[in-house]
């Protein structure tokens, strides 16, 4: 309603503007128009009104007229509306007006006009070829001057600079483009080693993008001095924003000037921590903590150098120099457990001091350090000798430390939490961990409460889903050979596995257990709120959640009660080649385990969302083997996932509504088919259920009774499944030719085949009462329904292969009414 009302008045006001316009009152007139533009900047009205008034203006345009008023007359609201024109989608200025705009801006000294003009120079250089190259031929002219003119700005025409000289289209030749790239990467730098942070992150983002895009040829323009600039914007106490725009720059440079680079990044972070000032020892700190997510390798390799060892001894002192740096040299060691390596040094030389931190430092202190004793202690190796009472004091002190990380959790609202479920993901990992978070419903909730609150927060919502996959995660079902190769690996690892096995508390009912707790606390609803900001790396974390609480068939009708099907559809049919394959292939996975265990009528309702035929895409592209999965003797196909959505989607066909059969025909059926044919006889016989319960439908039977060859070959795929070892198969073929028989096409497709009339009749004399059953209707269809000819070879088929005879002895022998009825119609016709 408000939506709708918003609209309205955009509407109106922009009426009310044509007609000021007309009337000459172009500052009302501009004013309407803004307000319509934020009401409703993409309506249709609201654009063509702009259009309209621009070709009621003659030789003049409203954006022109715009930025005259904002330079000339310092008019303010005429500069918001020209930046506010130049953001809305559609309303693009004519080349020459963008160009006459842009020098009415750069003829006023850029101290004379207010913040505004950034937006307006950004504007225009993205908006028009024209301005991007009058930038081009200023720079050619000459890069220092032009960059002094347009550096003081603004951040973003300042990095519009960046924009230029990486469009290839503004230049005469790649070798003038080249010349004015590096002299700009030059003065970029030479801005950062200004004294004085002011514009850091003004020059740092030019910097950044620069590397991001073009660092192969900029490496050798970055020596000592250079990096050294650019490591020490990576103190822990610049703005995030600077710090990540020289995370980036640094990246880019190690990662093509590789081992060159890497020592030149040692030497300098070194020189730093050798010479021992708190500065120098922040600004390395930082840095290396920087460098450690993305290129472990290098940074561990530092940290565990002699050096750099020898220097991190004196800061656990407690002394004022040690306080100063302290906060960054956590950072460091947090960082640091990324690495095998620097977790086995940390433990090995800093938990003393790490656990001193916990009672005796600052809160920051303290949660850090929590956080890596965590890590540490978590990934901890144990020597055999010392295996059982060194596991369980260890596991002891990690419960302690997760203690502590509940009580930070419940105390503190509104707070970052980042430090405190980072701790709790890596502690999470031990089987007793879990236990002990899945059987406390406050922390639960708690947990919950954290995720909501940080919806749109990466780091916070991958760690406490990574806890919640931590106590949902099941061991992987391996074969027997997997088994042993495993255990092989973990003697050779000196792992406690090899002699313990899988912790109990891992056991299947244990982690059912973990599963339900989640589902009855109400996970689904927290899933639903963040899987609409989610980054990939958190959509897989959820997709592996869902597809583990999905297990338990008791948990399945929850799971659907919640809300689970729409968000699994959601997240399974995403547009390809958006999404990782995992993500997609875990969704349909746990969509199709909800949907064997609910009735479809109640998830799917006659009239709403989600429609039945929205499931069947996702449940169909399970069936087919993935293109990016390699197979092998040692990796075979997960049929599991085939199994189940077999399974679903033999559910759905049993709709009421028969455009759910229809579409599982139309979308599935060559895979079926092929699926029919399985060397697994689970598979084989969920194939062989579908596609009799897709009998129901019109599409279903045509494939069998249309006359065709190849409707031939499946009517003798069917009839021969009647005659395998797997009573539910059996079952299944016999269902479904019992209804196929009810056409004369199918019965006649049945006669032509060598033993069909035999087969049909070896359903009779089957011991299971459903067999018998089913054979008898697809006799009794055969002689009771067919028609003309059909009938009568069908009466004398049944007749030479002693059909009289077997109906005789069937019904002498049956007890069920059902088979009784049945077998007397069929009969019946015989002997008349």
């Amino acid at each position: 309603m408000v939506h709708s009302t918003s609209e309205e008045r955009a509407v109106h006001l922009t009426r009310e503007a044509v007609e000021l316009i007309d009337a000459g009152h172009r500052e009302a007139a501009s004013r309407n128009l803004r307000e319509a533009l934020t009401l409703a900047p993409e309506h249709p009205a609201v654009k063509e009104a702009f259009l309209k008034i621009q070709e009621e203006e003659g030789n003049g345009h409203h954006l022109l007229d715009l930025c005259r008023r904002y330079t000339s007359g310092k008019d303010e609201p005429a500069g918001k509306d020209a930046a506010l024109y130049l953001r809305t989608d559609g309303l693009k200025p004519p080349e020459e007006v963008a160009l006459e705009c842009v020098k009415f801006i750069l003829a006023q000294r850029p101290h004379a006009l207010s913040s505004l003009q950034d937006d307006i120079i950004s504007g225009l250089v993205r908006q028009s070829a024209s301005v991007r190259q009058h930038f081009s031929n200023q720079l050619q002219i000459s890069v220092t001057t032009f960059f002094d003119e347009i550096y003081e700005r603004g951040d973003a025409a300042a990095v519009c600079l960046d924009t230029v000289v990486l469009d290839p289209s503004v230049w005469p030749s790649q070798d003038a483009r080249l010349h004015c790239e590096r002299e700009l990467f030059q003065l970029f730098i030479a801005k950062l080693m200004e004294s004085g942070h002011d514009e850091d992150g003004r020059s740092l983002k030019g910097i950044a993008r620069l590397l991001a895009v073009d660092a192969a040829r900029l490496q050798d323009l970055v020596d000592d001095e250079s990096l050294d600039v650019i490591l020490s914007s990576l103190d822990l106490r610049l703005p995030l924003e600077w710090r990540s725009q020289a995370t980036l720059a640094t990246v880019k440079y190690l990662e093509v000037s590789k081992e060159v680079g890497q020592n030149r990044f040692s030497n300098l972070v070194s020189s730093k921590v050798i010479k021992g000032r708190s500065d120098g020892l922040i600004e390395a700190f930082s840095a290396t903590a920087a460098v450690f997510p993305v290129i472990p390798e290098a940074a561990a390799a530092l940290f565990l150098s002699e050096n750099f060892l020898a220097a991190l001894a004196p800061l656990t002192s407690r002394d004022a120099k040690s306080r100063k740096v302290e906060t960054s040299f956590l950072e460091l060691l947090n960082a640091a457990c990324v690495n095998k390596d620097c977790r086995e040094a940390i433990f090995k030389h800093l938990s003393t001091w790490l656990s001193h931190l916990l009672t005796n430092g600052s809160d920051q202190s303290s949660e850090l350090a929590a956080v890596i004793l965590a890590k540490v202690r978590t990934a901890a190796q144990v020597a055999p000798s010392e295996t059982t009472g060194k596991l369980q004091d260890d596991d002891t002190r990690v419960i302690e430390l997760v203690d502590r990380f509940k009580d930070s959790m419940s105390k503190r609202k509104g707070e970052s939490m980042a430090n405190v479920i980072e701790g709790l993901a890596y502690a999470s990992v031990k089987p007793a961990v879990k236990e002990q978070l899945a059987k406390d419903p406050v922390f639960v909730q708690n947990l919950f409460r954290v995720l909501h609150e940080n919806s749109t927060v990466p780091s916070v919502l991958y760690g406490g889903f990574m806890i919640i996959m931590n106590l949902t995660q099941f061991l992987p079902n391996l074969t027997e050979e997997q088994k042993k190769v495993s255990q092989l690996k973990s003697y050779a690892e000196a792992s406690p596995k090899a002699r313990n096995g899988p912790d109990p508390l891992d056991e299947e009912q244990h982690v059912i257990a973990r599963c339900t707790a989640l589902v009855e606390a109400g996970i689904v609803p927290l899933l639903v709120d963040c899987v609409k900001t989610s980054l990939p790396s958190v959509q897989i974390l959820m997709s592996k959640i869902l597809l583990s609480l999905s297990r338990d068939r008791k948990s399945r009708g929850t799971l659907a009660q919640q809300g689970a099907v729409k968000l699994l559809i959601g997240m399974s049919t995403v547009k390809q080649g958006s999404s990782p394959t995992e993500i997609v292939s875990n969704a349909s996975h746990a969509l199709a385990r909800i949907l064997i265990s609910v009735n479809p009528a109640l998830v799917f309702p006659s009239s709403g969302f989600p429609q039945i035929t929205s499931a069947i895409r996702p449940l169909t592209a399970l069936l087919s083997v993935p293109e990016t999965t390699s197979l092998s003797t040692e990796q075979p196909r997960d049929l599991l996932p085939v199994f189940e959505s077999l399974l679903a989607l033999t559910n759905l066909a049993s709709h009421p509504d028969e455009s759910a059969p229809e579409a599982i025909v139309r979308q599935a059926w060559p895979v079926i088919e092929e699926l029919l044919l399985a060397n697994s006889p689970l598979v084989q016989r969920a194939a062989c259920e579908l596609v009799c319960n897709l009998m129901t439908c019109e599409s279903g039977v045509v494939k069998f009774a249309d006359g065709s060859k190849r409707a031939a070959q499946r009517l003798h795929i069917l009839l021969a499944l009647t005659d395998t070892d797997d009573l539910a198969t059996q079952s299944a073929a016999g269902g479904a030719l019992a209804m196929l028989t009810e056409f004369d096409a199918a019965i006649a497709g049945v006669l032509e085949r060598p033993r069909g009339v035999q087969l049909l009749l070896g359903l009779c004399q089957e011991e299971d009462d459903g067999l018998v059953h089913r054979g008898v209707a697809c006799v009794r269809n055969m002689t009771c329904l067919a028609t003309g000819d059909v009938a009568r070879r069908a009466k004398d088929a049944i007749k030479q292969n002693g059909g009289i005879d077997i109906l005789t002895n069937l019904l002498k022998k049956t007890k069920n009414p059902a088979v009784l009825q049945v077998g007397v119609e069929a009969l019946k016709p015989l002997v008349s």
